[in-house]
């Protein structure tokens, strides 16, 4: 009797308790909140990268784990978005160094033009190029440019820092220019200075051949180019000049994990502020900080090989399938302008358009205010094409036709040339120039002034002076530079031809 007894009591306890938890479950807190749906976290969640679950807003180790995951390869993808500019200077500046072109001793020059076996980003084959890089942890360093250059400077993050001759302050009658290191403190003396915010400097300039003297513009430039610290102003040393034409050697950066080497040796060089704040947190994000060694355990590592093979692709579906209808330099042809907003700070007003930065640095090399909104008579104006009229890839084992209506407006002269999809360097075929110019003597005219130029595998028949060669089974894209670009250019009332096929 007692023991039926206490087991109905201990029912009738447990009931009591159960009733007491469900109503304290049921009723609301004295001090509640109206909580809407949108700032709760639900249990799942079904995701690209993975499902989450979550107790009452808290996640399981294996969300933690795929969040982190997906964080770590977004700031990967992204440190290669807004590392390019930085890795391509740096890779550019170890090209150099690897056939005799060292820092702050040397410059490099093509003495017989540029051709395929050296890896430049988008180089030209009509003009002889001079170029080295400083490095001014070492020193303050003077550059002296010859009359009748065009060049430019740029800094370890791809930003400009200064024009020298034709478009610089020397006006194309050369002179002495002076980069000092950020924070120096020293004397000055008078003339053109730059204080640039990076260490590491690159730059380029271009001597045009006239009347096909080649060694005419070389010698030009080995009479007046110096290169030279500022403590040996008094007394400048002979400047080393090597010859690079025909060299087999890179200058591009890797597409590959080695991107965040590259781009570590950046941030150990430069000052920790070199880029914003918040690109510095990016670069530390995924283990690239100043003063830190970079040693990426084998799981970063899977997901920073998977960031460069995305952010790689993203690059290039940019160059090819821009989404920006910014890019398009007319609305019934294919081609494409490197400077969506004629801004070489990639500049919209208040918006830094990240894209089109990426899609130029990726490609290209070379930023400056005279590129990107050249005046009438003055500097160089570009056109890219990517894409034949139908809107197809420009296939090397195709014939096309392009014809520039006449009067070309280019108070200079005017080139194509083509360049590899894979490298963006010259495409490697059995033509050194890798393209064709106006100043070619044999080139020939329409009757109605136009040029019709032929892309293809073989020269048609009679064409051979009007002929670029491409080769099967590659695949390439092509460049149309105006130099001295006229007004016709600028508003439009000219515009070339599409790429039409042939066969």
């Amino acid at each position: 009797m007692k023991t039926k007894l206490f087991a109905a009591l201990a029912v009738g306890a447990m009931a009591c308790s159960a009733d007491g938890a469900l109503a304290q479950r049921n009723s609301k807190p004295e001090y509640s909140a109206n909580v809407p749906s949108k700032i709760e976290t639900p249990d799942r969640v079904r995701t690209q990268a993975g499902l989450l679950r979550f107790k009452d807003g808290v996640p399981d180790k294996q969300t933690v784990e795929i969040v982190y995951n997906q964080l770590d390869l977004a700031r990967g993808i992204e440190s290669f978005m807004q590392g390019v500019p930085a890795t391509s200077i740096y890779s550019a500046c170890r090209g150099f160094s690897d056939v005799g072109i060292l820092e702050n001793k040397a410059i490099g020059m093509t003495e017989s033009l540029m051709d395929a076996r050296s890896l430049f980003l988008t180089p030209n084959t009509t003009t002889v190029y001079g170029f080295s890089c400083l490095n001014l942890t070492e020193a303050p360093m003077v550059i002296e440019v010859p009359p009748g250059v065009l060049g430019t400077v740029q800094d370890a993050y791809f930003r400009w820092v200064i024009d020298v001759g034709l478009t610089g302050p020397d006006g194309g009658k050369g002179g002495k220019y002076l980069f000092v290191p950020p924070g120096y403190t020293g004397t000055i003396p008078e003339g053109f200075v730059a204080k640039p915010t990076t260490n590491r400097l690159a730059f380029f300039f271009r001597a045009f051949v006239q009347n096909g003297d080649v060694a005419g513009a070389v010698a030009g430039l080995k009479a007046k180019a110096k290169l030279y610290p500022l403590s040996a102003a008094g007394n400048p040393p002979a400047t080393t000049f090597i010859n690079t034409s025909g060299k087999q050697f890179n200058t591009i950066s890797a597409n590959t994990i080695e991107f965040y080497d590259e781009l570590n040796a950046v941030v150990q060089n430069e000052p920790a502020d070199f880029v914003s704040p918040e690109t510095v947190g990016l670069f530390a994000a995924i283990g690239i900080k100043k003063g830190q060694p970079f040693k990426p355990d084998p799981r970063m590592r899977r997901i920073l090989t998977e960031a460069v093979a995305l952010a790689n692709g993203a690059s290039r579906a940019l160059l090819w399938a821009p989404r920006d209808t910014r890019t398009r330099m007319y609305p019934d042809r294919k081609w494409q302008t490197g400077f969506v907003g004629n801004n070489y700070q990639f500049l919209d007003g208040a918006e830094r358009l990240l894209d089109a930065r990426t899609m130029f640095l990726y490609y290209a090399t070379g930023v400056t205010p005279a590129m990107a909104s050249a005046k009438p008579g003055t500097g160089s104006a570009y056109a890219v094409v990517f894409l034949d009229a139908k809107g197809d890839d420009l296939d090397g084992g195709k014939t096309y036709t392009v014809t520039l209506p006449g009067p070309v407006p280019a108070k200079q002269f005017w080139s194509f040339v083509v360049y590899s999809n894979q490298t963006r360097s010259l495409l490697e075929t059995d033509q050194k120039k890798a393209g064709i110019d106006s100043n070619e003597k044999d080139l020939k005219a329409n009757s109605d002034g136009s040029y019709t130029v032929y892309f293809g595998p073989k020269a048609p028949r009679g064409q051979e002076k009007n002929w670029v060669q491409t080769m099967p089974g590659k695949g390439y894209n092509v460049l149309l530079r105006l130099y001295a670009p006229l007004e016709p250019w600028f508003d439009k009332s000219w515009k070339p031809g599409d790429f039409e096929l042939v066969r």
